[in-house]
């Protein structure tokens, strides 16, 4: 799954970073020459649009959303086990819930022939499409996750469900920034 994970990310980034040189060209060309190269702000929707379930699949595999586990680490060993797998369980119908309506999105633009409001009047089952693949790679993921979580409730491995699928503790997380510090700075400690 990380390599799932990091191969979407890239996908992120380098979705991000033309995105973000696309803009610079427009700026400057607009300040220095009063031109622009026109749909760029389009453009950067439908970037928007596809990179945003890329990066919901890369943060739900990396673990690295926001936990509050102020609470979650002061609970009884099994509640935090249960209320992990139950996060997986509305994860994974959440992403069920946003593939089912980007599918019926593009199945009503193929439909209705629909093209965007601007003047470069793009078919939106381009973008759209896209956008659903994006969001199946999501959908893809979520599932397999709330499989391996319900999985692991099921054959009662706490443990398992509490490592894999828990917030990080402080220790784990300053475990894990001392590595990452060590390999920037070539393996010195």
């Amino acid at each position: 799954m990380t390599i799932y994970a990091r191969i979407l990310g890239m996908l992120f980034g380098a979705m991000m970073l033309l995105l973000a040189l696309l803009i610079t060209v427009e700026t400057v060309i607009r300040k220095a020459f009063s031109m622009s190269l026109g749909g760029i702000d389009e453009l950067g929707g439908y970037a928007i649009a596809i990179a945003a379930p890329l990066a919901f699949c890369v943060a739900m595999v990396e673990q690295s959303h926001i936990r509050i586990n102020l609470v979650h680490m002061r609970l009884p060993f099994r509640v935090p086990a249960v209320l992990n797998a139950l996060a997986a369980l509305t994860l994974g119908l959440l992403a069920a819930f946003l593939l089912y309506f980007t599918l019926q999105t593009v199945q009503d633009t193929r439909l209705y022939g629909s093209i965007a409001q601007t003047p470069r009047a793009t078919p939106l089952i381009y973008p759209q499409t896209v956008w659903l693949i994006a969001m199946s790679a999501f959908a893809l993921a979520a599932t397999l996750l709330t499989v391996q979580a319900l999985g692991l409730l099921v054959k009662g491995d706490w443990k398992a469900l509490n490592r894999r699928f828990g917030p990080s503790s402080t220790q784990d997380e300053l475990e894990a920034e001392l590595e990452d510090l060590k390999q920037r700075d070539g393996g010195q400690p």
